[in-house]
């Protein structure tokens, strides 16, 4: 039986992930790796605290005292 390609089928399944993840790298770099300016960087206390605060209710959630926001 005579192949179809010069590669076999593994080698370019593994050429193709390989170009991908390439290439997946250098988007991230040139796009998430760094803050846009040293100003946005914020103190761990700070977003801790925002991440982890319980959230506030929604326009039509009763609030506790039986009103509504």
């Amino acid at each position: 039986m005579k192949r179809a390609g010069r590669f076999s089928l593994g080698r370019t399944i593994a050429l193709a992930l390989a170009l991908k993840a390439a290439l997946l790298y250098g988007l991230w770099s040139a796009f998430f790796s760094h803050p846009q300016t040293k100003k946005m960087r914020l103190p761990a206390a700070q977003v801790e605290s925002h991440l982890l605060a319980a959230p506030a209710p929604t326009p039509t959630e009763k609030v506790k005292d039986g009103t509504r926001r």
